[in-house]
């Protein structure tokens, strides 16, 4: 990380810590990243980490909130000013594809969040962020059956459920590859399939 100034105001700071956390998360396993690991990323000591933050759960939950807002600004500036809704779907698709090719430590840290047996509030957050993002696309879908852009018999939770899916598979075959960028390469393809499989009129 390029050198910062010692002294931040706490909500830049604050900022900081989720960006060096999401950049570790890139090439560690993230239940491995301790505060230690965090500061030491920062060059600061756990005591100056510890005075933005009580825990770690509060440093994952300030991630998973980071994670949240950015992906969902990013699909919705995707969609903005695109009238056909399957057209949106794919710049939403594309989109979350080159977030994720920027960020590879971000599905590490969500999926190891989904896996835990307990409530966290870091768990929730990304629990509520692919709730609001699959109310994005049911309501994208809907309007795709309404205006006869997609079959009036598709399943509309079936269809965000995949279209999620899809991502998420996309996402794992990369990592478990060592090649995110390929999830560039592939996603129109992958799209393309998926578009056919909603039946859209093309």
């Amino acid at each position: 990380m390029d050198n910062l100034p010692k002294h931040l105001p706490a909500e830049q700071r604050r900022a900081v810590t989720v960006e060096a956390v999401v950049a570790l998360a890139a090439t560690q396993n993230p239940s491995e990243i301790t505060t230690a690991a965090i500061a030491k990323h920062m060059k600061l000591t756990q005591g100056a980490l510890f005075r933005h933050f009580p825990s770690k759960e509060a440093i994952w939950e300030a991630v998973m909130e980071w994670v949240a807002e950015r992906l969902l600004a990013r699909i919705d500036m995707a969609a903005e000013g695109i009238d056909s809704p399957v057209a949106a779907m794919e710049a939403m698709f594309m989109s979350h594809v080159e977030f994720v090719i920027e960020h590879p430590g971000v599905p590490r840290m969500m999926f190891g969040e989904l896996q835990r047996t307990d409530a966290s509030a870091a768990k929730r957050m990304v629990q509520t962020l692919m709730m609001r993002y699959r109310e994005r696309l049911q309501r994208l879908i809907a309007s795709g059956m309404s205006g006869g852009e997609l079959s009036v018999a598709l399943d509309e939770e079936a269809a965000a459920t995949l279209f999620i899916g899809t991502i998420q598979g996309l996402v794992m075959q990369s990592l478990m590859a060592g090649d995110v960028a390929r999830m560039r390469r592939a996603a129109p393809r992958v799209f393309a399939i998926y578009r056919r499989g909603i039946g859209s009129a093309s």
